[in-house]
């Protein structure tokens, strides 16, 4: 109950405070690239229910069809102005409404798409008796993924061999110690990640 207040209230002063910064970069997104403003995709939430995960969209219009659905740093399908909004993380702002709509958290475990949960379903079914959310330990040990994924040979099956298998294992060491102490350790962790930029080792968690 108390995560779901602290959920509410904030998401809701959040998208006051921010909206001015939400008006320029949909106003950026709109002039410096044809196609909607808003990226929408099903995501996997608490209970394997569906919803509609909200995003400032950083690439060319049908971008899943011309290319992976991997994305890499140096992706020839994201936009000038989706560099910027990817690298300040600004694209993730929308997600603010998710969390007001009870379909995110501010922390919990980031949300998939439907392939890779059912890739690992039974590890879902343990994640998924939380709800999702804008950020979590595996948000801040890969906040370089896009680079990390560069690097590799085949960036989906380092995604999904290497990457996924992690996030997952940080996601079920989350539920396990999760409290409100923690996620606002995590938000911390996450402002500072943002404002001050540094790769974090693959395998690191937070202690």
């Amino acid at each position: 109950m108390a995560k779901r207040l602290f959920d509410v209230v904030f998401s809701l002063l959040g998208l006051i405070l921010l909206s001015p910064v939400l008006v320029v970069a949909a106003s950026l997104v709109r002039i410096m690239s044809p196609g909607p403003v808003f990226f929408r995709q099903e995501r996997i939430g608490r209970g394997f229910r569906p919803f509609t995960i909200y995003k400032f969209r950083t690439m060319v219009i049908d971008a899943p069809r011309l290319g992976a659905a991997i994305t890499c740093d140096d992706d020839p399908r994201i936009t000038p102005v989706g560099r910027l909004l990817r690298k300040t993380k600004i694209d993730e702002l929308p997600q603010l409404l998710n969390v007001l709509l009870g379909d995110m958290s501010f922390v919990g475990p980031r949300p998939e798409v439907r392939r890779y949960v059912e890739l690992f379903r039974d590890d879902y079914q343990t994640v998924l008796t939380v709800r999702p959310g804008i950020t979590d330990i595996a948000s801040i040990t890969y906040r370089d993924e896009a680079a990390i994924l560069g690097r590799a040979a085949d960036p989906q099956a380092e995604y999904i061999d290497n990457i996924l298998p992690h996030k997952i294992r940080l996601a079920k060491e989350y539920r396990q110690r999760s409290s409100v102490l923690f996620d606002l350790l995590l938000i911390l962790r996450t402002i500072m990640a943002v404002v001050r930029p540094k790769p974090l080792p693959r395998t690191s968690g937070i202690s």
